[in-house]
């Protein structure tokens, strides 16, 4: 189901998601259609970018069988400070030293509330 990118692709920053999964393999993690897929893509609960022409979901992303609980709201915070979806996938991804990691991989842990704080700062 998950797919590498190709080295020298057009990767979104230094760290890169570990995995990325292709939109029919996102409908099928996730038991939906693949137009509520793309629905889920229009209303920015989830992210996806090209990729060698196709479109691509992070993995990690769409955990256990479920889109990331706080990632619609930090994804509509960095639309609304003006971040298109290659640099809200760059900004999720880039490694950041006062978190564990990544804003993305602390999304999922008890630093959520801290990556939206933080969101919602870089539209000031």
């Amino acid at each position: 189901m998950t797919e590498s990118v190709p080295a020298g692709a057009d990767l979104p920053g230094p760290t890169d998601p570990a995995g990325w999964l292709t939109l029919p393999d996102v409908a099928e993690r996730l038991d939906l259609s693949i137009s509520k897929v793309h629905q889920l893509i229009r209303d920015r609960e989830l992210i996806a970018v090209r990729r060698d022409g196709v479109r691509r979901v992070p993995a990690d992303l769409v955990a256990n069988r479920t889109v990331l609980k706080h990632l619609p709201g930090v994804l509509n915070l960095l639309a609304d400070a003006g971040y298109d979806d290659e640099a809200a996938l760059r900004w999720l991804y880039e490694e950041d030293p006062t978190l564990p990691g990544t804003p993305a991989a602390a999304l999922g842990g008890d630093q959520a509330r801290e990556v939206k704080r933080r969101a919602q700062a870089l539209g000031f």
